[in-house]
């Protein structure tokens, strides 16, 4: 049996986003330790770090989907079409690396993990200076598996204007 590369805290029933105030993880493969508390800052091995800059066109991102639905391959082919795309079902890896800056997004939907696989690392990507919000909202909360969780410039490119993949209403 293998070790999940980075590993920390889950839970079956985790509380909304507003009551994770700590999440810590580790890297094993690296030695590095990440930890994020609200309002404090994301951190590896006790450096602060910060989510890229990079804008959609030359972003590297984590996609997990269901690609058995012919309309989530339309949407990856799409995405596609704007990003670099990486498939992987590591929710708490890739979210440290996007936390980092080593990648630049996480977007699932209709995916295969668990809120509990996804709601810790997000405060690492929020800490980190990045955007985490449900598909078509502008809040985040995680037992809505749908997400997109990036940098800044990448959020923008996915949700507004006229070509926004993941557009959000503007009643939300």
């Amino acid at each position: 049996m293998r070790a999940p590369p980075l590993a920390g805290p889950a839970t079956s029933n985790p509380p909304p986003k507003e009551y994770y105030e700590f999440d810590a993880g580790y890297d094993l493969v690296n030695d590095i330790a990440y930890h994020a508390t609200r309002g404090k800052g994301t951190f590896a091995n006790d450096v602060p770090i910060h989510v890229s800059s990079r804008s959609l066109t030359h972003a590297y991102l984590i996609v997990e989907y269901n690609s058995m639905h012919a309309e989530n391959r339309e949407t990856y082919l799409k995405l596609f079409a704007k990003a670099g795309l990486m498939e992987m079902m590591t929710a708490r890896w890739s979210l440290a690396m996007v936390a980092s800056g080593k990648l630049d997004g996480r977007i699932t939907w209709d995916g295969w993990g668990f809120d509990y696989d996804f709601a810790p690392g997000s405060l690492l990507v929020e800490e980190a200076g990045g955007a985490v919000a449900n598909i078509g909202k502008r809040s985040y909360d995680c037992r809505n598996r749908d997400f997109l969780a990036c940098n800044q410039e990448v959020f923008k490119g996915l949700t507004e204007g006229t070509d926004a993949l993941f557009p959000i209403p503007q009643d939300f």
